[in-house]
């Protein structure tokens, strides 16, 4: 008899693709680009609170247009595809339902049992099921504009907060360390967000949280060299 209950255990991962790389990208990019600027800005002597506030805002803004546009320009082609799809339904049906045959005879049907498949389907949605298996379009995965703009404009906001905060703390306390300070809490939420990002897809939570820490690492190193260079250029 089947157990219901074991159901969740043997559920697949990969429906949280589109949406976790969208949030994780995000947030790794406003928490290492935010706190790559604010390091860079110390360490050339700057109002790191400003430029910082500055960053988030140009960065959001930024990633929520980027991202709009992008998925927009998908959309559009996905429209157009289902619209060319439909005209050769009305057209040439028969070969339509050939074409469809063709596909599930590649996964593994006979050559019947693929022409019984195509017909049933075509009868009761012939456009979903070339929209489907043909175009691989979905529901699930169909392009979103304005979600995607959104989420990506929240998920950089989230990232950009933490070492904006820290730089802010800085300048109220003085802390003795301001560089030291900001890369440690940042690494902190980078090893927060990539196990996160690891453990919801499925994969080890080391690896992933080691990746995102070392390439955020590297981003502030960088910033912080080049801003002092530039301090000990200009000054």
């Amino acid at each position: 008899m089947h157990d219901k209950t074991a159901a969740p255990e043997n559920q697949h991962l990969s429906h949280r693709t589109a949406w976790l790389r969208a949030a994780v990208l995000g947030a790794n990019d406003g928490l290492i680009s935010t706190a790559s600027l604010v390091v860079g800005v110390i360490s050339a002597g700057g109002d790191a609170v400003l430029a910082g506030i500055a960053g988030v805002v140009g960065g959001a803004m930024s990633m929520a247009a980027g991202e709009y546009v992008s998925v927009s320009s998908q959309a559009d082609t996905e429209k157009a595809d289902i619209e060319l799809e439909r005209q050769h339904l009305a057209n040439n049906p028969e070969y339509e339902v050939e074409e469809l045959a063709q596909i599930y005879r590649e996964r593994g049907l006979t050559q019947e049992l693929s022409h019984q498949v195509a017909e049933q389907l075509m009868a009761h949605d012939a456009l979903a099921a070339h929209t489907r298996d043909e175009l691989g379009i979905t529901d699930q995965l169909q392009a979103r504009p304005t979600l995607a703009a959104l989420s990506s404009f929240f998920a950089f906001l989230f990232g950009a907060v933490w070492p904006l905060l820290a730089a802010w703390l800085n300048v109220t306390f003085l802390f003795p360390h301001p560089l030291i300070t900001i890369a440690v809490g940042t690494a902190i939420m980078l090893i927060l967000l990539g196990g996160l990002a690891a453990k919801m897809g499925g994969a080890s939570v080391t690896h992933g949280a080691i990746r995102v820490c070392l390439w955020g690492l590297l981003a502030m190193l960088a910033t912080a060299l080049t801003g002092r260079l530039f301090a000990l250029v200009v000054g």
